[in-house]
């Protein structure tokens, strides 16, 4: 970005004609969503844990509540203003400052991109298992060291290279896909649920298990569990607004989300608990908690007709595992990207490098075993809660719903975004000890000898985070006030503004021609102080 503008309308305020997302949209796309393996080894490694099938339930629906929450209360900014996370953080992080926020969320997306590929490609192997037994007994020709063997790698790249072509389409237009996967993937997710309770011979075995963990430790695995579903949430929390701001009204993209997104992932939760319960009734060797390991185990001495259920089912799994690859990362990436790089990048290609790196990186070993997967999950919770609670308490509390959308495009240096050299030292501050309240307990999660005080807040990482940075950010911002602020709140009806200035062009030559230009070519190159310098 430039004094005067950027070069890239991907990053604009999206118009009118583009707000094409209403309440349904979004909850085929929390459906879509939820319906993923992800979502499945994350229910089912709370029984690994040791509760029982009803409490990892209890943890599913009280964890992803709370997670729509926050995921409404980052989403209104993009829903009210329509704008994207990477210019939505400029107003608490500063012009410039907002890119480190941005490069999280990038790095964020880029490994669960690797990591929702080689899921997707387990999936892959159980559909060419079912039409060809033989590609279980494929010969290895990688060595130990590389953590992956031939075949699981081979299915990995053929799900990878198949999910080039879905990341061409725009945003906007990716919603069909959404509704395609809502609709075919609960399907193959409750034959697979039937199936397992079949074979388990009905509900019985499954719901009497009971816990294996008690007192303290029991209450902790509980806390482990609701973290784990926040967790999972972390990134998609920070940047809803990409997705929210193609919504038609803000209503539309707030209640639908609020109620689909805990029933969603708490009926695929529960799928997966149940499935992952019946794996020890069924096979009598433990639970599996990777589903796929389990519909992999029907494979055994199955008829022509089973198998062709099986593929049925692993389709279903691939549709949704491309489907949140694409919500989740892959577009989050691609605006990330764009943000940091607008003269070169779009979303489109910011997705293609997404995808590149995520082929790179090694994913097998986040997926390894269930400690791993949430010791990760827990890991990134660290860093984004803390982005997270500095731009809820600005939005909601410091600047009470006001942003000058003009200034959010503009680096001039009496902007009210522009703070100190383009950063705003408030933010980072509050950012670093919304970490620093975390990063001992971290230490010990990973094995080194800390205080049991420190693990405790640990266990809370996400809300000690937020609560941490976001009341830090607040005390701040009073001693030393900050332009742009609102005394009431003061949602900005951003259709009724003068945006009629187009990128690079004088206001002069505007006037020459006598009219205004299309809605999205934002005024950057305002002359003057932008009128929310003052408090309003």
């Amino acid at each position: 970005m430039t004094e005067k503008a950027e070069t890239n309308l991907l990053l604009l305020v999206v118009d009118p004609e583009r707000r094409q997302w209403r309440w349904p949209n979004y909850i085929a796309f929390w459906i879509a969503d939820s319906l993923n393996i992800n979502t499945w080894m994350i229910s089912s490694s709370m029984i690994v844990d040791g509760l029982s099938w009803w409490q990892s339930w209890l943890c599913v629906w009280v964890g992803y509540f709370i997670a729509a929450c926050f995921v409404c209360l980052t989403g209104r900014i993009g829903a009210v203003y329509h704008i994207s996370f990477p210019v939505t953080a400029r107003a608490s992080f500063g012009i410039w400052g907002s890119f480190w926020p941005v490069i999280n969320r990038v790095v964020m997306a880029i490994i669960w991109y690797g990591v929702q590929s080689y899921i997707g490609g387990q999936c892959v192997t159980i559909m060419i298992e079912a039409i060809w037994p033989s590609y279980r007994n494929l010969h290895n020709g990688l060595s130990a060291s590389a953590g992956v063997d031939t075949k699981n790698f081979l299915s990995f790249f053929l799900f990878w290279l198949c999910s080039l072509p879905a990341l061409w389409f725009p945003v906007q237009k990716i919603r069909h896909l959404f509704t395609v996967k809502a609709i075919y993937s609960p399907i193959a997710a409750i034959a697979f649920f039937a199936w397992a309770i079949s074979r388990a011979h009905g509900l019985g075995p499954i719901i009497h298990q009971s816990n294996t963990v008690h007192g303290s430790d029991f209450r902790w695995a509980m806390v482990k569990a609701i973290m784990s579903c926040i967790g999972n949430f972390a990134a998609l929390i920070m940047n809803n607004p990409d997705f929210s701001r193609f919504a038609r009204t803000p209503k539309d993209a707030t209640w639908s989300q609020l109620l689909t997104i805990p029933v969603g992932f708490g009926i695929t939760s529960f799928i997966g608990i149940i499935v992952s319960s019946s794996s020890s009734v069924i096979f009598h060797d433990g639970y599996t908690w990777n589903p796929l390991d389990l519909l992999g185990k029907f494979l055994d001495g199955a008829s022509s007709g089973q198998r062709f259920g099986i593929f049925i089912i692993a389709a279903g799994f691939v549709l949704a595992q491309l489907g949140t690859n694409i919500s989740a990362n892959s577009v989050s990436a691609g605006t990330d990207l764009t943000a940091l790089m607008p003269r070169y990048l779009n979303i489109r290609r910011g997705s293609y490098i997404c995808a590149i790196v995520g082929l790179a990186m090694c994913p097998w070993n986040l997926v390894s075993t269930s400690n791993n997967f949430t010791t990760y999950l827990s890991a990134y919770s660290l860093f984004l809660s803390a982005i997270a609670g500095v731009m809820i308490c600005d939005y909601y509390i410091v600047r009470k719903g006001y942003l000058d959308i003009r200034s959010l495009y503009s680096s001039h240096k009496t902007d009210p975004y522009y703070f100190t050299y383009g950063f705003s030292w408030r933010a980072y501050t509050a950012y670093i000890c919304g970490i620093m309240i975390n990063i001992v307990g971290f230490a010990g999660a990973v094995g080194c000898d800390v205080p049991i005080g420190a693990q405790y807040i640990y266990n809370v990482n996400y809300f000690s985070g937020v609560i941490v940075s976001g009341t830090v950010y607040l005390l701040l911002t009073w001693l030393f006030p900050i332009p742009g602020t609102s005394a009431i709140w003061n949602e900005v009806d951003i259709d009724t503004l003068d945006l009629d200035v187009a990128y690079g062009q004088d206001p002069s030559d505007l006037e020459a021609h006598g009219g205004r230009t299309s809605f999205d070519k934002l005024s950057l190159d305002q002359k003057g102080p932008s009128p929310s310098t003052q408090k309003v």
